[in-house]
């Protein structure tokens, strides 16, 4: 009997005791009106024992939470045990207007409900810049323009002012599937201003926009990370202690409207831009040229509002006539700012060789671009070239030889008188004795010489003999191990288009199959094996690697599938590595 009501009373005393343990929940703000930028304190206090995290994801649709401290407190008193558990969010709105903290559950209990009021004054400026307005702290955004084609550049001038001192700041814009973000080169630009009376820091940062389809694109604004000076968090001696508290400011989302590329565009490349120039260059310009010798022509393609990533590769649009091969070397790209719009410059070397002499038109090259200020398509060209090429210098014929010059020996002479000639005078007779006294002195370092190279050969002979190469490590062996590999990878390379691969286990091949010659680039290599087609697809190769376009490696795989052996002609004489490596 005594168990059974000790067992009542264990449960009504458990029973009692499990709402001190659920306990109750409470949220309270520290403030209820605030500016945009600042950021507010979330208390949620948990009373009794009870455990696991309270669900803070009602929070994330107008808050971000940057900061979290939790904390714990356990008191006895007259033998009861109680506990609190209180846990703070720094939350940072992501707009403005009248916000609402909504309830948030914890341990099967719901906070009530909280209102916040974020103030936000638009202005709008004589610039026409729309900003969002902030006692402290604001932020500004300008574009260059608001309805740009497809893929064309957007400059985006994103302004901070601020009246305070920032601590461990940071100002980020992120892209979009729809629209790619860079931020341009170059330090932020710092001035003042003053608004309304009230003189404030500006720092200016540009960012480069190209949006990559068309129609209505809406890209969230930049948001400045920061902490800021706070007197009221430090108590008395706040001032003192330099208390810090963290400030987020989300700037308004851009908005484009883009157009799509006009059905008049007709040319290959798509080019949107206020200017494009085609700049060219040739040295030697004007002098002599040799068969072997190589011609540079030097492109420079300047386009306003593109960057340089976005312009063509020249090289690969020239139409050469037969004879001449050229040889692009890789390209300049640079990008700068002018007059708020940015200015892509691509720079590039082609060497051009003629293999015989001739005289060679080459035809004018005609890159289409889109005006985008007047709204018609134009061209850029460089005029055609007639070059002349002169037979190579070591194929001239050599030169007759003089009327006075004696006939060959064994020639029959020509009747007549024999021809006046003037002979120098004999030596003198002591000077022949002094050329027979260095004679047998000659003759004797000549005989130790020999006798020397006998003795060499016979002691590298008898090391030879001692210390023979075993069979398994000869070159020819190892050789013939790494083409294997080499040709089956360039293989794999070509049927998965992957041009670079395929480049490199190509050479690792022709270095196994030939190591005794030095091939350094596909353009030896085409000229090693002499195949005018299999050279064209060679280039092709090496033009895939070092300028953007697609490559397909079925074709150069079928062509190519053996290397001939090695022969003893060694390399060529031309050296073309440095003008294409």
């Amino acid at each position: 009997m005594k168990k059974i009501l000790f067992i009542v009373t264990a449960l009504l005393a458990c029973g009692l005791s499990l709402p001190a343990l659920a306990g109750a929940i409470s949220a309270s703000l520290d403030r209820d009106q605030i500016a945009s930028g600042e950021t507010v304190q979330l208390s949620l206090q948990h009373e009794g024992r009870g455990g696991g995290d309270p669900d803070l994801a009602p929070l994330n649709k107008d808050f971000d939470v940057l900061e979290r401290n939790s904390s714990s407190s356990f008191q006895l008193v007259n033998g009861d045990l109680s506990s609190q558990r209180v846990l703070s969010l720094t939350l940072a709105p992501k707009h403005a207007g009248k916000l609402q903290i909504p309830p948030l559950s914890w341990d099967g209990q719901q906070t009530a409900a909280l209102t916040l009021t974020v103030s936000d004054q638009p202005s709008e400026d004589q610039a026409g810049t729309v900003g969002a307005s902030a006692p402290h702290v604001f932020l500004t955004t300008t574009l260059d323009q608001n309805k740009p084609y497809v893929q064309a550049a957007v400059v985006l001038t994103v302004r901070l002012h601020t009246d305070k001192r920032f601590y461990q700041a940071s100002l980020d814009l992120t892209g979009s599937n729809d629209v790619s973000v860079q931020q341009m080169p170059g330090q932020d630009r710092r001035t003042t201003e003053t608004r309304n009376g009230h003189s404030y820091d500006v720092i200016e940062r540009q960012y480069l926009l190209l949006p990559q389809r068309s129609g209505s694109l809406t890209l969230d604004g930049p948001v400045l990370d920061a902490q800021v000076f706070d007197a009221s968090n430090g108590g008395p001696f706040g001032a003192m202690m330099q208390t810090t508290r963290p400030l987020r400011l989300h700037g308004e989302a851009i908005k484009l409207e883009v157009r799509p590329r006009p059905a008049a565009a007709s040319g290959h490349d798509w080019l949107p831009a206020r200017q494009v120039t085609l700049e060219e260059a040739w040295r030697p310009d004007g002098a002599a040229v040799h068969v072997g010798e190589p011609i540079t022509l030097h492109l420079r393609l300047r386009a306003r509002g593109l960057t340089a990533a976005q312009l063509p590769d020249l090289g690969a649009s020239l139409s050469l006539p037969e004879g001449i091969k050229a040889y692009p070397d890789q390209p300049k790209l640079d990008d700068t700012l002018q007059d708020s719009d940015v200015v892509g410059t691509r720079e590039q070397d082609i060497a051009l060789i003629a293999s015989r002499p001739g005289r060679y038109q080459l035809p004018a090259l005609r890159l289409s671009w889109w005006d985008t200020a007047q709204d018609t398509q134009r061209e850029a060209v460089m005029p055609e070239r007639t070059l002349e090429i002169l037979p190579a210098a070591g194929g001239e014929p050599a030169p007759a030889a003089p009327a006075s010059a004696a006939p060959p020996p064994g020639a029959a002479a020509a009747p007549g008188p024999a021809p006046s000639v003037d002979l120098p005078p004999s030596p003198p007779l002591a000077a022949k004795p002094a050329l027979q006294s260095w004679w047998p002195w000659l003759s004797l370092v000549l005989c130790l010489l020999w006798i020397g190279t006998l003795a060499a050969w016979w002691f590298q002979l008898r090391n030879a003999q001692r210390n023979p190469v075993p069979v398994g490590n000869s070159v020819p062996e190892s050789t013939n191990l790494n083409a294997g590999p080499a040709r089956k990878a360039f293989q794999q390379a070509c049927a998965a288009d992957d041009a670079q691969a395929a480049r490199k286990h190509l050479l690792d091949w022709v270095r196994a199959t030939w190591p005794d010659e030095r091939m350094t680039g596909l353009n030896a290599l085409a000229q090693r094996l002499g195949d005018p087609a299999l050279g064209g697809l060679l280039r092709e190769l090496d033009r895939a690697c070092y300028a953007a376009g697609a490559w397909r490696g079925a074709e150069l795989a079928a062509a190519l599938t053996s290397l001939p052996k090695a022969s003893a002609r060694g390399t060529t004489t031309r050296k073309l590595a440095d003008l294409y490596p």
